[in-house]
């Protein structure tokens, strides 16, 4: 008997993992709907996410982002690519671990930082150190985001493609 895909996948990790590239090949093979946390959170504010950090803080965004985080995860037949911090408060670690597959996108603090580097849009490592803010990250969300995992899958060295296919392997073969 095979068994069904998850109604909605939700994916996970730092900031360079590749949530967002990841999450549209996924859902294009899935024929789902790919939403971007992100993306939707400028689209309803009309600034990008820096112009929101720098007008009302981190703390002004995680609540923009734990409300849309709410209204997105009760949709059906979604991909999901949160940003970074969203497993930061409690309320949307639950939602999305009760209301879909977690997925975790891990790659070390290094590998992440040469993804990141020169890229814009990316407040939290305008305050310093890009490496060592990665490292401090890292340190701080891995084992957030690995609580509420279904599954874990390595960025590393695979192809999007690889990633992509490994994943479907493993919804395929999830309870």
């Amino acid at each position: 008997m095979v068994k069904s895909l998850p109604n909605n996948i939700y994916l996970v990790g730092l900031m360079g993992a590749g949530k967002s590239t990841v999450g549209k090949l996924l859902a294009k093979k899935l024929g789902r709907r790919f939403i971007d946390a992100d993306h939707v959170i400028e689209e309803r504010c009309g600034v990008k996410i820096p112009v929101i950090f720098e007008m009302e803080g981190e703390e002004g965004f995680r609540k923009r982002e734990a409300q849309t985080i709410s209204e997105i995860t009760s949709e059906n037949e979604i991909v999901l690519a949160t940003g970074g911090g969203a497993i930061l408060l409690p309320e949307n670690r639950k939602l999305l671990n009760e209301r879909g597959v977690v997925i975790y996108l891990h790659a070390n603090p290094i590998e992440l930082w040469h993804r990141t580097k020169g890229s814009e849009g990316r407040p939290l490592l305008k305050t310093g150190d890009p490496k060592k803010i990665l490292e401090n990250l890292y340190a701080i969300r891995d084992p957030l985001y690995r609580e509420i995992a279904h599954h874990v899958i390595e960025t590393g060295k695979p192809s999007v493609n690889q990633l992509v296919h490994t994943l479907m392997m493993q919804l395929e073969l999830s309870p």
